[in-house]
């Protein structure tokens, strides 16, 4: 019988001598075995340990692109005109010019007169100022509904101003910032419409 690599030859198991070390025989043999199954097997590698998930930390919101805030020009001129166009049509009896909804001429050829209107809402009497190339001058500004009008003779100086400025003239009130007014063909028609 071969236990362990031992030849073990005549022997019985009945006999004592084999009976007293059949229990180490069994015992050798299986540490054998074991040895020799260890020895032919790489050990498993262990379970890798467990992880905690990545800490999100939340990234900042990128900055705010820089607003471009040009400074005031040194002189209104240099200003860029406001954005808009101007707009001529006959309402009725009224010859209009008006730049989108902020400004309007209006020439009433019966009374000889030409209103100026300025799209605010105002609750009491302002001065409108309207500065051209040569002239500068404060109007006495009313309250009309949502706008706050200023009312001119046909023949006031003030209207060759505007319609003669050198490419723009600019109107001021309180409440809103200044208005930079081109000086093109609709002004000199409603003022020319009252004369």
């Amino acid at each position: 019988m071969v236990v362990a690599g031992l030849v073990l030859s005549g022997l019985s198991f009945h006999t004592a001598a084999m009976k007293a070390i059949a229990p180490a025989l069994l015992t050798a043999a299986i540490a054998a075995l074991a040895v020799s199954g260890c020895a032919s097997k790489p050990a498993p590698k262990p379970a890798p340990a467990p992880q905690a998930p990545p800490v999100v930390v939340p990234r900042p919101a990128p900055p705010a692109a820089p607003v471009s805030i040009r400074p005031p020009a040194a002189d209104w001129r240099d200003e860029r005109r406001t954005v808009g166009n101007w707009s001529w049509q006959r309402e009725g009896a009224l010859s209009v010019a008006r730049y989108g909804t902020q400004f309007a001429l209006s020439c009433d050829a019966s009374a000889r007169q030409v209103t100026i209107s300025l799209g605010l809402r105002a609750e009491v009497t302002q001065p409108i100022i309207i500065t051209a190339t040569d002239l500068r001058r404060a109007l006495n500004g009313q309250p009309q509904g949502a706008a706050l009008v200023a009312t001119l003779p046909a023949n006031d100086p003030l209207l060759d101003a505007m319609a003669f400025s050198r490419g723009r003239f600019m109107v001021e009130t309180g409440g809103m910032a200044p208005f930079y007014l081109p000086s093109w063909a609709e002004v000199s028609r409603v003022i020319e419409d009252c004369r």
